[in-house]
């Protein structure tokens, strides 16, 4: 089995599931007067897909630990399903039942691609691998929302989301040649399960300072991320800034941009100078991105954009913190209770943002940034060894 060959089919695969993701944040301002939603039913709205991910976490970390194969033909079917409801739903209730169905998908999906590229990817270009990973899909989300912003004003924002969701019928496509470069499925292994029983898996011990500091870093820049993309930049840049679908979209655009411009190269960095190092300055890049975006003028969002997309080129360097201190046996298991907290601050973000946006709106962007700052600070004098445990 080919792994980088493996490797390629699940990033054009995840990519084109994630490709809608890029198109519903600009969106969001539309829906929002369509619907004449409050702020603390936007906020929700927003944080659907991230709650509905929280939740279906650990059940899908449990599948995923002997049943890889059966989470990615799951994946879709969650996914089109979704879509569908979003689309023609006309109402609240459908539109957040669908983003629930679509954010299970997408983590079944997410998991299923990520246990395969932690157990089969060869030993030192793990942050390489995954941050090729998360460049497929920031690529398609800049996909997305570049869609937003060349199609005319006058389409429906129901019409520009289903056109967003085309792209799912590629992902669907390659599902049989992921499926034929992976192990077959024993059926007497159990559906849900903690960790696997192979010896050549099972050794050592977990490094639990580092996967601590993994599971705080991945939350935190969750949060920060859904606040940024699925609130700060939609609702400052429609109320304050008098921006339209197009403008909120080339906003989102820069920082996707400089995602992909410092994705790869960050991998590398990081598999030569050590993880932990590379992160704190993605956390510090993170807190001067939503002090400018929440507190700045326009031309000052547009910097904090451009420092937002480096940011989240760490977004997978977490991840590689975690492969490091846990052993191969536990790692579907341990990347399952990992998506919980990233997950759930995909939907306390903009959720938190929704309920004191009213009263304090400059209150949470600020807490974000300080609690950013403490954990770079931490990050970097931790000084964790860059060793790859197996």
């Amino acid at each position: 089995m080919p792994p980088r060959r493996l490797l390629v089919l699940l990033c054009v695969m995840t990519g084109a599931y994630t490709f809608s993701v890029g198109t519903f944040p600009a969106l969001l301002p539309e829906i929002a007067v369509a619907l004449r939603l409050p702020d603390w039913q936007l906020g929700l709205l927003g944080g659907t897909f991230g709650f509905a991910r929280m939740l279906s976490d650990i059940p899908g970390g449990l599948l995923t630990t002997h049943h890889v194969r059966r989470a990615l033909i799951a994946a879709p079917v969650f996914m089109f399903t979704g879509a569908a409801l979003v689309i023609v739903g006309g109402e609240m209730a459908w539109l957040a039942l669908g983003r629930v169905l679509m954010g299970v998908g997408h983590t079944l999906g997410m998991l299923g691609a990520l246990t395969a590229i932690l157990r089969h990817e060869p030993r030192g270009t793990t942050a390489s691998a995954l941050n090729a990973f998360e460049f497929s899909a920031m690529l398609a989300v800049l996909g997305g929302v570049t869609l937003v912003g060349l199609l005319p004003q006058r389409l429906p924002w129901h019409l520009v989301f289903l056109l967003g969701c085309v792209p799912m019928l590629v992902g669907l496509s390659l599902l049989r040649s992921v499926l034929a470069r992976l192990p077959p499925t024993d059926p007497r292994q159990p559906w849900f399960a903690r960790a696997t029983a192979e010896p050549a898996a099972g050794g050592g011990r977990d490094d639990f300072p580092r996967v601590a500091l993994a599971f705080a870093a991945g939350g935190t820049v969750a949060v920060t991320y859904a606040t940024v993309e699925s609130f700060l930049i939609p609702i400052r840049g429609s109320r304050e800034f008098g921006l339209e679908r197009a403008g909120i979209a080339r906003l989102l655009m820069v920082a996707q941009i400089s995602d992909l411009l410092t994705l790869l190269p960050l991998g590398g960095l990081a598999d030569r100078r050590g993880t932990a190092r590379v992160l704190a300055g993605v956390l510090l890049a993170f807190a001067v991105a939503i002090a400018l975006i929440g507190f700045g003028a326009l031309p000052h969002v547009v910097v904090g954009c451009v420092a937002f997309g480096l940011g989240m080129a760490g977004w997978m360097l977490p991840v590689g913190l975690l492969r490091s201190a846990t052993s191969a046996s536990r790692v579907a298991w341990r990347v399952a209770l990992y998506r919980v907290c990233v997950d759930g601050g995909m939907f306390l973000g903009p959720f938190v943002s929704g309920l004191i946006a009213a009263r304090a709106p400059r209150l949470w962007p600020g807490l974000l940034a300080g609690a950013l700052m403490l954990l770079a600070i931490a990050m970097a004098a931790r000084g964790v060894p860059r060793t790859t445990r197996v």
